[in-house]
């Protein structure tokens, strides 16, 4: 039985990019799923804690880094909510 096309060496999951692109998602972002061994595709990232328990200076560095305007006059719990909300 013939497999679907192949789509090059830089799909690494022919057949499960082809049905992702059937639903419609872009070839960028079904080439990433397509290329995401099954058994890490549920995993999300890293172990980060939560924001409560950084200190209000990792805080504001983050805030920084993301772009948050006004930040310099927030305190820990408002630097908290816009960086969930960025």
């Amino acid at each position: 039985m013939p497999k679907g096309k192949d789509h090059g060496p830089t799909i690494k999951d022919d057949e499960r990019y082809e049905k992702l692109r059937e639903k419609g998602m872009s070839k960028e972002k079904a080439a990433r799923i397509a290329n995401t061994p099954r058994k890490e595709a549920g995993k999300r990232g890293g172990k980060s804690p939560k924001y409560e328990e950084w200190n209000k200076d990792d805080l504001y560095e983050k805030a920084r880094e993301v772009g948050i305007e006004g930040r310099s006059k927030m305190d820990k719990s408002e630097l908290i909510d816009a960086l969930r909300h960025h």
